[in-house]
């Protein structure tokens, strides 16, 4: 009547680790992006800084701007 002997500890283990790994392709999912994208969107952003500075306009060196207090 005395059936195997099982480790316990073991399946505590493998439960951890698929837990872990189902986690992590949520993350995978969730924040994962591809090469092509991470370069379009740091493209796309430079290009929108050098219009940005573009439009700014420069103080004549030496002349101080007042702050606000």
């Amino acid at each position: 009547m005395a059936g195997d002997v099982v480790n316990l500890r073991q399946f505590r283990k493998q439960k951890t680790r698929s837990d872990h790994e189902k986690a992590a392709e949520q993350n995978r999912i969730t924040f994962g992006r591809t090469k092509a994208e991470k370069t379009l969107t740091q493209t796309l952003n430079e290009t929108a800084e050098r219009r940005l500075d573009q439009g700014r306009r420069e103080t004549p060196s030496g002349i101080e701007r007042p702050t606000e207090d």
